[in-house]
């Protein structure tokens, strides 16, 4: 059931049009009986109306209303108004009966059945979306809208192969580059090779991928795992670095690996060097907690507490401060280390009670990275949240 504003402007909506069609009918000589009948239907809707029973006088409003092609829109209007509302199985009913009415135009009939498998979508009933979706391929108007609605389809069963030449498809008819989307569809296909252990097929894929998207970044992080699975060092850190040079934004998820490739290869000067190059180039914290973290190891606790207040300074941020705590818990003791291990789990509270990644679409929060937001299921959307709360 609607309730409240909605309700009642719905049933508004249904009078006006009821309104509309007895004057209409007036116009073409239809019987006096006819007439009168219609005019008393929609005087008992406008009573329910008038009672504030919006649900009965749509009701009547909707028995009543005549589906030809001057209120066809108001229809679909009105389906789409339930669908959004949550209430798929009234949109459903709706949109039948609709689609029944034989005086329908070809054009006005795939509309609504385009209405009918988002309604289907909707309730769940992803089979029968998926047939009338594939139905309308055959109608070049509604080829695009009929393939995004598949592509969504594909991707709720995982199926992305079929996504993939969906996409392509929707790629040839409409001329927009969907080479980002299908990067990722191959990102998982990827994925899902490496969970089974099929390293060939899963470089296969990443190499389709990095083609479609030359700017991608989960093909490169792909590519630099399997590079450090089979003990190359070198072309894992390439292939990390090439991630951030893509989009740095993704630093928490590439740069300990990087580290972790060099240190490997031995080149401690170059953690540094580029340690330093990526600070300037990224607002986030990792990258000083990173150096700070390699002063301590070379240098000592003093330096290291040094170098870490000075950016701070800079670049304000709670996980800075609380790595700056701990440092300084190791250099005191006695009370003040007591005093100074409170202030820890103080930090550590604020800091799990904070977002780490959030949608620039939607604004989804979530402690965990998604490739695809759960929220608006857009994809590579979700970031690190910047500032002094965030990374």
């Amino acid at each position: 059931m609607i309730s409240g504003s909605m309700s009642i402007w719905l049933a508004l909506l249904c009078g006006l049009l009821i309104g509309y069609v007895i004057a209409r009918r007036g116009t073409e000589r239809i019987k006096g009986l006819q007439v009168d009948k219609l005019r008393r239907n929609y005087f008992r809707g406008l009573n329910f109306l008038l009672n504030e029973q919006p649900d009965k006088a749509i009701e009547v409003f909707l028995q009543i209303a005549e589906v030809d092609n001057h209120t066809v829109e108001t229809h679909l209007a009105l389906g789409s108004l339930f669908r959004r509302r949550g209430e798929a199985d009234r949109a459903i009913r709706l949109h039948q009966n609709l689609i029944a009415r034989p005086n329908l135009t070809a054009d006005q009939k795939s509309v609504a059945l385009l209405e009918l498998g988002e309604d289907y979508m909707r309730a769940g009933l992803l089979d029968r979306a998926e047939v009338l979706f594939t139905d309308l391929l055959t109608v070049d108007t509604h080829a695009a809208p009929a393939l995004r609605q598949l592509i969504s389809i594909c991707q709720q069963e995982r199926d992305w192969f079929r996504a993939i030449e969906h996409t392509r498809r929707l790629e040839k008819i409409t001329g927009e580059n969907q080479g980002r989307l299908i990067a990722h569809f191959l990102s998982e296909l990827a994925n899902a090779a490496c969970q089974k252990g099929d390293v060939a097929s899963a470089e296969n894929l990443v190499r389709e991928a990095n083609h479609s998207d030359r700017h991608a970044v989960r093909p490169r992080l792909i590519e630099g795992r399997l590079a450090m699975q089979r003990g190359d060092w070198r072309s894992a850190a390439n292939a990390f670095e090439k991630a951030l040079e893509n989009d740095v934004d993704f630093v928490p998820e590439a740069l300990p690996q990087i580290i972790l490739c060099l240190e490997k290869l031995q080149e401690p000067m170059r953690i540094r060097s580029y340690l330093e190059s990526l600070s300037e180039r990224y607002p986030g914290v990792s990258p000083v907690l990173a150096m700070a973290r390699r002063i301590e190891d070379e240098e000592g606790i003093g330096p290291a507490m040094t170098y870490l207040s000075k950016r701070l300074r800079q670049r304000p941020s709670v996980r800075g401060l609380a790595a700056l705590v701990e440092l300084q818990i190791q250099a005191s003791q006695g009370e003040a280390r007591e005093q100074l291990m409170s202030l820890r789990e103080l930090f550590r509270q604020l800091i799990a009670d904070q977002a780490v990644y959030r949608c620039s679409y939607c604004g989804f929060g979530s402690r965990s990275h998604f490739w695809q937001c759960p929220g608006c299921k857009n994809w590579g959307s979700i970031k690190p949240v910047h500032g002094v709360a965030g990374d």
